[in-house]
This record gives structure tokens, sequence and C-alpha cells, in this order.
């Protein structure tokens, strides 16, 4: 692979320490298209991003998602390598992530660090969520994986200008995974070394407010790209709900005691949960055929 054909895109916020040797790094490897778009660092991550060599951008808005969007814009190189700016990746493995794609046989690498990651590299929360949200991840699209969450990643020219992003904070891995999943781009995931963060670079992940973000953002795409899962969700605790308070209501019924407007919740909530269920298939045959017309889109596209 020429590496001049290589992106090497860097989101930062305050990575003071550790992007300028990161940048250096990459420089000493052989490739020289280094692109920093940086969340408006307040300590020096731009100076030693800028003095290592990379091209820097202040990113127009705000979050890591919204960085990642407006890079892609920016980019025309056939490769790109996303990897975070704070020093958990090891840059030398490149060639290790890179290599699916220039043999042709994926569109979108992940880099899985749950094969050799460090000790200290995840708290025992982090590890447990990130666990959970492959899971669920798993069961809403039906595609098992098992680092949805990496930031360690390789796009094809093709595979990034196909990807659509509107979430801003840290669950742009998740929607760039969902994407890759809904375009039918071959995704294929590498064995990576992480690292723990280096001694006082503190980490900007909130687990259990950004871990509720990602999997309420796994769950919503869902909407679009399987129906079933989405309103079938939401139609069975409906439904679940319903015949528990009918269950109730049943119960002190026998004993003569009535219980008009439980009664009526019941009813409602079994007859909308059932509705759900209407709808799931409705929307799923919707968009089965939806996606069917891409997939000839793409065929006659190539053909071409």
């Amino acid at each position: 692979m020429n590496k001049d054909e290589v992106c090497i895109l860097i989101p930062t916020l305050n990575e003071g320490k550790t992007i300028g040797g990161l940048v250096s790094e990459f420089k000493s490897l052989g490739y020289r298209d280094i692109l920093v778009i940086d969340g408006h660092s307040t300590d020096d991550t731009v100076k030693n991003a800028e003095n290592a060599g990379a091209k820097v951008i202040i990113q127009s808005g705000k979050g890591k998602g919204q960085a990642v969007s407006q890079a892609f814009q920016l980019i025309t190189s056939k490769y790109v390598v996303m990897m975070d700016g704070d020093g958990t990746y090891l840059p030398e493995e490149i060639t290790k992530i890179l290599e699916p794609v220039a043999l042709g046989i994926a569109d979108h690498v992940i880099g899985n660090r749950f094969a050799n990651y460090q000790k200290g590299a995840f708290t025992r929360m982090n590890l447990f969520g990130n666990r959970i949200l492959n899971k669920i991840f798993g069961f809403a699209y039906g595609v098992w994986l098992e680092d949805i969450l990496s930031g360690f990643r390789v796009f094809t020219y093709d595979a990034f200008k196909q990807i659509e992003l509107n979430r801003t904070g840290f669950e742009v891995e998740t929607e760039i995974t969902v994407e890759c999943v809904k375009k039918d781009l071959k995704i294929v995931e590498v064995p990576i070394t992480y690292l723990a963060r280096v001694s006082g670079a503190a980490t900007k992940l909130r687990p259990v407010r950004d871990g509720v973000r990602i999997a309420s953002t796994i769950y919503l795409l869902t909407r679009m790209h399987n129906p079933l899962f989405y309103f079938n969700l939401i139609g069975g605790l409906l439904a679940i709900c319903g015949l528990a308070i009918g269950i109730y209501v049943v119960d002190e019924w026998l004993k003569n005691i009535t219980h008009v407007p439980l009664a009526i919740l019941s009813t409602l909530l079994m007859v909308v949960g059932i509705q759900m269920f209407i709808f799931a298939i409705m929307s799923d045959l919707i968009v089965s055929l939806h996606r069917e017309n891409m997939r000839m889109m793409r065929r006659m596209l190539k053909e071409k």
C-alpha cells in the first residue's frame, strides 16, 4: 500500500500529553498525511500537534461525533485511519489494521481492544459495560462484533463517504458501526493492543451517562434498520404491563372488588401492544423492500 494514500485522522480534546508523540510516531512510520481535528482544547494540544508535523483543524462545533463528521467531509484520501489521541493505541499496529482493506476483503476495519488489553486499561465497570453494549448491538442488528466502541478504525474512501453521522458525542463509534451494517459494508475486526491511559491524562468518558446514551443510540437507530426489534420491544413492554394490571383486576374482581379504570387501562395497554406488533411487521416489510432496492442500485452502479 502506498502510504501517501492513507490519511491518519485523530480527533482530540485536551490531549497535549500524548498527541505530539503520537504524530511523531506516525511520521517515523512514513505516514505524512496526518489530520488532527481539535475540539477547542484548552491545553497545548494544537501546538504540540503542529510542532510534530500534523495538519490541525479546529472543529466548527462540539463533540467527537461532530468532529469526525466534519473531517469526513474534508478528506479525499483512498484510506482513512481513525485513532483516538489519548495514547491508548499503538501506531505501529497500523499495518495490521490496514491489511484487510488493502487486500479488498473489508470496507471497514475495527480494532478489537479486548484481544489484548493492558492491565488498568479498563475499569471493571467499563469492561462490563462494553460487553453488555456489544451484546445489545448483536441482538438489535444481528451482527455480532466484539468491540463496537473501539476508537481505532480504518475506512475505504467509498465506505466513509457513505456514512451519514448525526450523533455528536461518544456515540459516534456506535453510529459508524450501525451505518456500515445498514449500508451492507464489509466489516472485519482485527485484534489490537489497548494500553492504559498516560498518567495525568484524565478520561473524558463518563461510564454511566455515556453508557446510557450509547445504549439508547443502539436502540433508537434500530427504528430504520430493524423495526421488528424497535416496535416489538415497545409492544412487548406495553402488553406485559397491560397483562400484569389485568391479572390484578381479575384477582380483585374474584374478591368482589371492581377496578373499572384499571380494567380500561389494562385493555388499552394490551391493544396498543398488539398494534405495535402489527406496526413492526409492516415496517419490517417496508425496510426489507428498501434494502433490496438499495442492493440492486449498488450492484448496477458497480457494473457501470
